[in-house]
């Protein structure tokens, strides 16, 4: 498992961790003891970064983290959550006062002191420009209840708007195959100010995996199911916002893309490179990108998305494949508005 530094942290995490929404049951049910079983396979493979959110079935993923890490507690794992969406989503809402309220939640969740990153839960466009937000962030730092601070982003806009916030030690935005905005200038900009980069829904929600068909369904429970127009969040969070059938269309193109990819190298084995780990490893393989946090509902799901970072470099020409895509399929539709 290769490490890279998390931005302004300073710490060496892996560059894939995990993704852990599904724990709080957004994804369908999981139960506590297949919960636990993904964290301890995630750590065993190496991955050494957890992201969770104080919301993930309104702190149940939080409190399996600490379960996790009280029998754990060498474990070296960096944990990072969210906070901001158990409010009204306005600016008002984002006070000193109630970052304590909800860092105190989160600090008995997880059953530590200090929180190793927390991060703006994707909060409304006026927060960024808003000094006290980042002042209130500061104090929390000094107070040690947290130890550092990021923010978690819907657009490439918002992105850079607090890259530029000199104690935002890292950004969080949707980067895969289908969602190539970051890429233009996000990324290079995060990389020049020292910001750390974690790539999320780096599968559109599966999609990249190349296992649907028009005719998938989804229980009325996940996300993939309720979201699709945006009913309940942002909808670029539900398969990248991409319309579903379409995307079908255009995961299978990065099927293939991936198959040619295999036949260049003389692999015979499916196995060795299927879709979504070439759709992992092209994401980790982006220059700027800290850590990359596919999500995971079983041990199998840890393993595979785990070996994405041992692929070798994916090339120029699949890149130009990726980009061929999402520009016939995608880029009209998604590329301004997020």
């Amino acid at each position: 498992m290769q490490s890279r530094t998390l931005g302004r942290t300073g710490r060496s995490v892996s560059v894939i961790g995990l993704g852990t929404w599904q724990l709080g049951t957004d994804w369908g049910s999981v139960t506590e003891s297949d919960a636990l079983a993904v964290l301890e396979a995630a750590a065993g493979a190496g991955i050494t970064f957890f992201d969770t959110a104080d919301v993930y079935g309104d702190g149940r993923s939080e409190s399996i983290i600490g379960r996790f890490l009280a029998a754990n507690p060498d474990s070296g794992i960096t944990v990072a959550t969210k906070m901001g969406r158990r409010a009204p989503q306005v600016p008002e809402n984002y006070t000193l006062a109630n970052f304590r309220a909800w860092l105190d939640r989160s600090r008995a969740n997880l059953r530590v002191d200090t929180i190793d990153l927390v991060q703006l839960h994707c909060p409304p466009a006026p927060v960024y420009q808003t000094d006290a937000v980042f002042d209130a962030l500061d104090q929390l730092v000094d107070e040690q209840v947290i130890a550092h601070y990021g923010v978690s982003v819907e657009t490439a806009a918002e992105a850079l708007a607090a890259i530029a916030r000199p104690g935002v030690a890292t950004v969080q935005i949707i980067l895969n195959a289908f969602r190539l905005k970051p890429l233009d200038a996000v990324l290079p900009t995060a990389r020049e100010a020292g910001v750390g980069i974690i790539a999320r829904v780096p599968l559109a929600s599966g999609l990249l995996s190349g296992r649907y068909t028009e005719t998938t369904t989804f229980a009325p429970t996940d996300h993939r199911s309720y979201n699709r127009h945006g009913e309940a969040f942002d909808v670029g969070e539900t398969f990248s916002g991409v319309d579903f059938e379409q995307g079908v269309r255009a995961a299978h193109e990065f099927a293939g893309a991936v198959a040619d990819l295999r036949r260049e190298w003389g692999i015979d084995n499916r196995d060795l490179l299927q879709p979504a780990k070439a759709a992992l490893a092209w994401v980790a393989q982006r220059p700027g990108v800290s850590s990359v946090i596919p999500g995971a509902r079983n041990v199998d799901q840890v393993l595979a998305n785990a070996a994405a970072a041992s692929v070798p470099e994916l090339g120029e020409e699949f890149s130009a494949r990726v980009v061929d895509i999402y520009g016939w399929y995608f880029r009209a539709a998604v590329h301004d508005r997020w």
